[in-house]
Order: structure tokens, then C-alpha cells, then sequence
């Protein structure tokens, strides 16, 4: 299994044009974000006496995704569980708002759509054309940049 290293610095070769990375610290939060409001919309066959913030498909998907993050780096994987709990706690709020399918489909498509104007910038194909994991890889990417704007730099790759 390759390291974080690896994957961010595979990341970083198609994310060095400014506009493109800019775009992508918005977008791929965005992307997180709606793809979990989508998700959280999806009940799964358990009892309905069950709380709904523990019976859909989108916290299956944070528990699977944490577990790889958790192997990958432990202190990403704890800046990530917090930014994916804060999220979780606003998508909750949104469904009980009743607004949560409207605004996860608005911000998906348009989140994609500024990916994809990144890619046109950058003038290379997004990453997960060539491997599917750097799906996930761009969060972690996202969150080393916040980690590094809030002066909370990880400078040497040990530190992932």
C-alpha cells in the first residue's frame, strides 16, 4: 500500500496552476459536503425505531472512508472526522429543514462543474481518471493546505 507521500505528491502533478488549486479548496470540500447530503437521504433497512442519523448510507460511507484515512495518517484522519462531523451535524439540520436534496443536486453539479473549469485550466484530466482513490486523496489534500493557511504546516511528509 503506498503512503500519503505518495498520493499527495501524485495529487500535487495535477494541481500546481493556481486558479485550479484555488478552485479545488472550494470544490472538493463542496463535493464532500453534497455527496453526504445525497447519501444521507438514503435510509438503510434497519428498524424504524432507529435514529436516522444512524441509519443511512452516508454514515456507512464516513466509517469506511475514516478507516482508510485512520491507515493512512491519524492526524489527518482526526482534522478529517472532525470537518466530516461538523458536516454531518449541518446536513442533519438541512433534512429536518427539508431543503437538504435541492441543495446537495445544486452544489454537486455546480461543484463539479468548477473541477472540471480547473481541469480545462490546468490543462490535465482530473486525477481519478487514473485511479479512483484519488476521490478521496483530494480531501485530505484540501485539508493539508488548510492545515498549512492556518499556519499549522505538516513541512516535513513524516508528519502526515
Amino acid at each position: 500500500m503506498h503512503s500519503l507521500a505518495h498520493w499527495i505528491d501524485r495529487y500535487e502533478l495535477c494541481h500546481k496552476n493556481p486558479a485550479n488549486r484555488f478552485i479545488h479548496h472550494i470544490c472538493v470540500p463542496a463535493i464532500q459536503f453534497s455527496l453526504l447530503g445525497l447519501l444521507w437521504l438514503v435510509r438503510l433497512p434497519f428498524p424504524e425505531s432507529w435514529p436516522y442519523m444512524l441509519a443511512n448510507t452516508a454514515i456507512v460511507l464516513v466509517v469506511l472512508v475514516m478507516v482508510y484515512y485512520f491507515i493512512l495518517s491519524w492526524r489527518l484522519a482526526l482534522g478529517m472526522l472532525l470537518f466530516t462531523v461538523a458536516m454531518l451535524i449541518l446536513i442533519d439540520f438541512l433534512f429536518k429543514q427539508d431543503v437538504l436534496l435541492e441543495l446537495s443536486i445544486s452544489i454537486f453539479v455546480s461543484a463539479w462543474i468548477g473541477q472540471f473549469v480547473g481541469h480545462m485550466i490546468e490543462g490535465k484530466r482530473p486525477s481519478f481518471f487514473e485511479d479512483l482513490r484519488f476521490l478521496l486523496i483530494g480531501s485530505l489534500w484540501a485539508l493539508i493546505h488548510l492545515y498549512a493557511t492556518l499556519g499549522m504546516s505538516m513541512e516535513k511528509r513524516s508528519q502526515y
